[in-house]
């Protein structure tokens, strides 16, 4: 069974998570690209436990603090886009990766070579905002580019993990 809340606040815009069991399955800012349509299945339950857990990460992350990942994740997806979320997952909390270097990483491991334009597209469809952090990959020369949830939001995330205080800039 599919549990879902529409009403997962961050300071930067509400997002919608779904879950499974125990595990968070996903996480997208309302309306962004790729956001996914609630299924008639799917019920909806705000005082889900694991979304409780979740809200409490959120509110800790936007504090600037890097809060440990305290419970399950599992996206769905293809195994090459399974690869690319848990390099996705690697890159340390304030740091930031290009998908060239993801791209090499893969291709690395499997011996296949494997394009930056292919490792965009996995992390475009990243469906854990946030907790999967596809805001920390960037293009080649530093620029910030393709984030689903906008880029705005994505130099918000990036801003709020190097500590540099922007959410009274934020209108709420």
């Amino acid at each position: 069974m599919v549990y879902y809340n529409e009403k997962i606040k961050t300071p930067i815009g509400s997002m919608l998570a779904t879950a499974e069991g125990d595990s968070l399955t996903g996480l997208w800012f309302i309306g962004q690209k790729y956001f996914p349509k609630i299924q008639k299945d799917w019920t909806l339950d705000y005082d889900y436990t694991l979304f409780l857990i979740l809200q409490k990460w959120i509110d800790s992350y936007f504090e600037y603090k890097n809060p440990p990942i305290n419970f399950n994740v599992s996206p769905k997806g293809t195994k090459f886009q399974g690869e690319v979320w848990k390099l996705l997952s690697a890159i340390p909390h304030g740091k930031t990766t290009t998908y060239g270097k993801i791209a090499k990483e893969i291709s690395d491991n499997n011996g296949i070579r494997t394009s930056p334009r292919a490792v965009g597209h996995a992390v475009g469809h990243n469906p854990i905002s946030l907790v999967i952090p596809c805001h920390r990959v960037i293009g080649f020369d530093g620029k910030l580019v393709n984030y689903a949830g906008g880029i705005e939001k994505k130099e918000i995330l990036l801003k709020v993990e190097g500590g540099i205080s922007i959410l009274s800039q934020i209108p709420l």
